[in-house]
């Protein structure tokens, strides 16, 4: 006699149950077989004709099965299954996957009619039943007698009829992957397990390439309680689709997204594993990951995990292509790195041009001196601007633009290229000071250093020396253009048309002007820095006293600014040496540590030496100097000074000082 279970839940919840990816709704079902202890699980399928769609899925293992009683139990009550009091096998001792009992109901995410017919044991003996559920009536189970089954083996056959579409992806290349993926983890721990689709075995074994696994850092969720989450990264030898799995504790996937990290060339899975995802999923709440702050935490935290790996990775796959480079003389480094700056370096330069030799195969065929030039051009390329990256990339090497996408979507997701961004301004930064040193203080190169033609144009090309928060306004300018440019900042109605008079002269011509603006609530709060700059060979004395002054007084005697709040201008005359008077000035001026000669509410007038000023800078970068363990020698900062402000340096320094040559090849080298 057949038997109707109700099921005492509401209809949109059921139907919640229903909804899965086609994969997922398969991946739902040999779980359940798993669970039941099953060594082998088969998927096959039915189809009306040679040439017809298919019409049957049928899912079939050597489990346990379940007594019609438990069957009573399971398919009556939605939530509170086995699992959960059991979460280990009784036999074979595995961990269960799932533990509300939805499983089943992905099913009809394939078709309208599942019948499940099942053999147990019962005081030793075979029994068979079937239970049947329809679509259009989830609530209402259809179970039949129990009879005897002599012969038979214990197992469970889903037959699901009615089917959705023709499920082509089972079959295919991509879904097979996928459900390797999905069981990569639990057949990796239980070696006994089979299962195959269409005939098709799922052996992750055979296409894993590489396995690791990582703790993640301890997080607290909101009540402070500690939540441990730790993370596996399978490398494929097949293309995938990076996803990321969410998993419990014991890596069985309960949920998937796309990572949409950029590693290059690598195909991997990541699995994330914790307690706490089991919990989320059994409140519903894990297709929301996002909105977790935990979870995200969590996912963020293995997305640099996933980096780093893949970098090392990549750094260890480059080495042996790099080490044939060493040997044909073409690689643009010589000797070992020397700090971290060019550690660092050298492995990104490392990753992208293994890269580039994989992605461009004219590259490799190529004569030995074209793969040294088009090394060399990389190396420039990356040590100086990702434009010049994207130039060579697209018009010296023609790489089609999904390849040039990938290297430069690997070059902005590597961590390191800012790590080298940030250390390399911190080395070009300390090979000026060097360079700058030289040229103001060597009696020889000081002697022919011009002002306004040579020193000016360096330093308005490096205005970080005054402080980091100034941005440059203009320079070498009149006042009258100095009060033009502040007057942009503050009120453009104000007419600046007449020239800013000096005592004894029409017009002042200012070296630089600097400003910066931080309006804090108020409409106006706005600092200025003009520096006065000197030749070396000039001592600063009264005349130069007087003349910064004069230019202070000039815009603070202004009636177009007088009542302008919230402004102050700093004003500053540098050279190399103060004369007598202006030591004495400044001993018995308004500020003496600060060396001014003049202050007030609006103006500070003040001097500094260049020995001053290098020192100062030198002290911001100590720590990092320190840290990337650099230190830029006379050479370097000489060199530094030839390859970037060449044209400013004519008669200053000698010809004769060598451009670095670890990144030239010879004729002979190539």
């Amino acid at each position: 006699m057949t038997e109707h279970i109700p099921v005492s839940v509401k209809d949109d919840f059921l139907a919640r149950q229903t909804k899965a990816d086609p994969i997922q709704a398969l991946s739902e079902l040999i779980w359940n077989s798993l669970d039941a202890e099953a060594s082998s699980v088969r998927v096959e399928f039915e189809h009306k004709d040679l040439a017809g769609g298919m019409s049957k899925i049928f899912v079939t293992d050597n489990g346990n099965g379940f007594s019609r009683e438990d069957a009573k139990e399971q398919f009556g009550n939605l939530g509170g299954s086995w699992k959960r009091q059991f979460p280990i096998t009784p036999n074979k001792k595995r961990r269960v996957h799932g533990q509300e009992g939805r499983g089943r109901y992905k099913a009809f995410a394939l078709g309208g009619a599942v019948e499940w017919k099942v053999v147990s044991l019962k005081n030793d003996k075979p029994q068979s039943y079937s239970i049947r559920l329809l679509d259009g009536n989830l609530k209402q189970v259809e179970l039949s007698d129990e009879l005897p089954a002599p012969g038979k083996s214990s197992g469970v056959i889903v037959e699901i009829r009615n089917l959705k579409r023709d499920f082509k992806v089972f079959t295919s290349e991509s879904g097979l992957q996928e459900l390797a993926e999905i069981f990569a983890l639990y057949l990796t721990n239980y070696r006994d397990v089979s299962i195959e689709v269409a005939g098709n075995r799922i052996d992750p074994s055979q296409a894993i390439l590489d396995h690791a696994y990582y703790d993640l850092p301890v997080l607290k969720d909101e009540t402070g309680k500690n939540i441990n989450f730790s993370l596996d990264i399978v490398e494929w030898k097949g293309d995938t689709k990076r996803n990321f799995y969410f998993c419990n504790n014991e890596g069985f996937p309960l949920s998937q997204s796309a990572t949409k990290i950029a590693v290059g060339d690598f195909s991997f899975s990541a699995y994330i594993k914790s307690s706490y995802i089991m919990d989320i999923y059994n409140q519903q709440k894990l297709e929301l990951a996002e909105m977790d702050v935990v979870l995200k935490a969590a996912v963020d935290s293995a997305k640099a995990k996933i980096r780093e790996h893949f970098r090392r990775r990549a750094a260890s796959k480059a080495k042996t292509v790099v080490d044939v480079w060493k040997q044909e003389n073409i690689y643009p480094f010589q000797g070992e790195a020397a700090s971290v700056i060019e550690k660092a370096e050298r492995q990104v330069f490392d990753i992208l041009a293994v890269s580039m030799s994989n992605y461009a195969p004219e590259f490799e065929s190529a004569d030995k001196k074209t793969k040294a030039l088009n090394l060399r051009m990389l190396r420039h390329a990356i040590e100086t601007s990702p434009n010049d990256l994207k130039l060579i990339l697209n018009e010296v090497l023609q790489l089609p633009k999904k390849q040039q996408k990938d290297l430069a979507d690997l070059l902005q997701e590597t961590s390191l290229s800012a790590i080298i961004t940030a250390a390399k301004t911190v080395a070009d930064r300390l090979r000026f000071l060097s360079g700058l040193e030289y040229i103001l203080f060597n009696s020889d190169a000081k002697a022919v250093l011009k002002e306004r033609s040579q020193l000016h144009k360096i330093l308005a090309e490096n205005t970080w020396i005054f402080g980091e928060q100034y941005n440059l306004w203009v320079s070498d300018k009149s006042l009258t253009t100095v009060l033009r440019k502040h007057r942009d900042m503050l009120d453009p109605s104000v007419a600046i048309d007449e020239p800013v008079k000096i005592d004894g002269k029409k017009t002042g011509i200012v070296d630089l002007m600097f400003s910066t603006a931080s309006r804090r609530h108020r409409p106006d709060d706005i600092e200025n820095l003009v520096v006065e700059l000197k030749a070396p060979a000039v001592k600063i004395g009264a005349k130069e006293i007087t003349q910064i002054e004069r230019y202070a007084f000039a815009i603070n005697g202004d009636e177009r600014f007088k009542g302008v709040a919230g402004v102050r201008w700093h004003f500053w005359v540098i050279s190399d040496e103060l004369d007598d008077f202006a030591s004495q000035k400044i001993d018995g001026g308004p500020n003496k540590r600060d060396k001014l000669t003049y202050q007030s509410d609006r103006i500070r007038v003040g001097l500094k030496t260049w020995g001053e000023l290098i020192e100062e800078n030198k002290a911001r970068l100590q720590f990092f100097q320190e840290h990337l363990q650099y230190t830029a020698s006379e050479d370097d900062g000489l060199r530094y000074l030839q390859e970037r402000h060449k044209e400013y340096l004519e008669g200053v320094i000698n010809d004769s000082v060598p451009l670095d040559k670890s990144a030239e090849v010879t004729e002979s080298e190539s």
